[in-house]
């Protein structure tokens, strides 16, 4: 093989669409029986729903560029307006996250101190210590009431963490430029906003995005465009070593053991398994890489036939840490994308679990009681009424955290890649954890293997 690729999710399948469409010779080796990785979709009694991510951002040209390519197998949709709308759990009820000036001074979400304290945020000196926190930096610049109330939350919606344990440079790379180009956030932002956009440019618009009817329609047109003939399923304890200037790859399927060469080998599994996949590389190479940590999550999908009335104008409401309740968040997925409930019904989707929870080892009983507790408390249905459908995804590796080490281990993925030629270390153990960023890596791996 010219290029093999381990890993079918979306970085493997978008990197192998872009190769595949260059005229390269790919192949994906899968250890599952499916491709799409933790996407997958499921329609089920009038509910379209994931077990998996529900919803990605448009925040690089890439992502608009990838849908215009699947056209017409695969279609993006963008989230309705209500997306805009985000809540925030305190003191016994969700309060809209404020948008605009007005809201910022009326929400009960900030003391009065810190809502002052943000007009003195262009004035403050920019931070000095790269490894700095998302919670230290945020404490530093804003007070401790926005992060509290807007930060940790955001946090435990993107990366289900830990804010004290997160560095800022490495994930949330965007706002750490905003304050050391530009000196504070708001300078920043209004500094990007002037900044000249080119038409490609403004393919990024930062959209609530999926695919029209689920996310595993993206999944399944990437694996039409690649074709079966070029992806083997169910195989397991893959082994890379290097041989005679290319690659030799071994790997288990129900047939027995295979074994195939290939010129380059690009890998897109989690530092988890790195390891036993790469042999060669001994144990000090990769002590820096394996150490990554992930937050494991519950994902409920929860459907309900018939509201009566209530509805759920908003992308979702999240539940800060310092309000002590059970679960991250709660996502209104058929508030936000068409179809995916009946007509007078509704989608939830339901996190569960994070770095700083130990829920996610709940039996499936403990956690349908605490969906059902949750679902009278917080969304307010009356005790007589009970969700029709409830389904528990289980990710014990979902969410990689971009914390302190992750700088070692940026550079020893490097290290590794410039000892051996025709090795690539992707997924998401570098390059940020979002489709977006799984879908530009993919694309810029690809463009560099076909030499422009």
């Amino acid at each position: 093989m010219e290029i093999v690729i381990i890993g079918g999710g979306l970085t493997g399948l978008v990197t192998a669409f872009y190769l595949h469409k260059g005229g390269k010779r790919v192949r994906i080796l899968e250890k599952s029986e499916r491709l799409g990785g933790n996407i997958q979709t499921f329609n089920e009694s009038g509910f379209i729903f994931e077990s998996g991510p529900n919803t990605g951002s448009v925040s690089h040209p890439e992502v608009t560029e990838l849908f215009n390519d699947l056209s017409p197998n695969c279609e993006m949709e963008t989230a309705s307006e209500n997306s805009k709308r985000r809540l925030i759990w305190k003191n016994g009820r969700f309060h809209a996250l404020p948008s605009g000036l007005i809201g910022g001074i009326t929400t009960p979400l900030f003391t009065f101190p810190d809502k002052f304290r943000i007009l003195g945020e262009p004035f403050r000196s920019k931070g000095t210590d790269p490894s700095e926190s998302v919670a230290q930096l945020t404490r530093r610049r804003l007070g401790k009431s926005f992060l509290d109330y807007a930060v940790d939350p955001f946090i435990s919606g993107i990366y289900a963490g830990d804010p004290d344990a997160l560095v800022t440079r490495y994930a949330l790379p965007k706002l750490y430029n905003l304050e050391q180009n530009h000196g504070s956030f708001i300078k920043g932002s209004i500094a990007k906003a002037k900044q000249t956009k080119t038409e490609r440019d403004r393919l990024a618009t930062k959209k609530v995005f999926s695919a029209c009817g689920g996310l595993g329609q993206l999944t399944s047109a990437l694996t039409k465009a690649i074709g079966m003939d070029n992806i083997t399923l169910s195989a397991e304890r893959i082994k890379v070593r290097p041989f005679e200037n290319r690659w030799q790859l071994t790997y288990n399927t129900p047939g027995g053991e295979e074994t195939i060469y290939a010129s380059k080998v690009i890998s897109t599994v989690g530092a988890y398994a790195l390891a036993d996949m790469l042999p060669f590389a001994g144990k000090e190479k990769m002590a820096a890489i394996v150490n990554l940590r992930y937050a494991p999550i519950v994902q409920i999908a929860v459907g309900i036939k018939d509201t009566q009335g209530i509805r759920f104008n908003a992308f979702g409401g999240l539940i800060p840490s310092c309000e002590k309740r059970r679960a991250l968040g709660i996502l209104f997925p058929s508030a936000c994308f068409r179809g995916r409930a009946p007509e007078h019904g509704a989608l939830l989707s339901f996190f569960i679990g994070g770095m700083k929870s130990s829920l996610a080892s709940l039996t499936d009983d403990e956690l349908i009681g605490l969906v059902e507790e949750e679902f009278h408390a917080m969304l307010r249905f009356p005790p007589d009424k009970s969700p029709d459908m409830i389904r528990i995804f289980r990710h014990p590796y979902a969410i990689p955290q971009y914390e302190k080490n992750s700088g070692e281990r940026f550079a020893a993925v490097e290290h590794l890649q410039n000892l051996y030629p025709g090795l690539t270390l992707a997924g998401n153990i570098r390059d940020g954890i979002s489709m977006a960023d799984r879908i530009l890596q993919a694309a810029t791996i690809a463009k560099n293997m076909q030499g422009g």
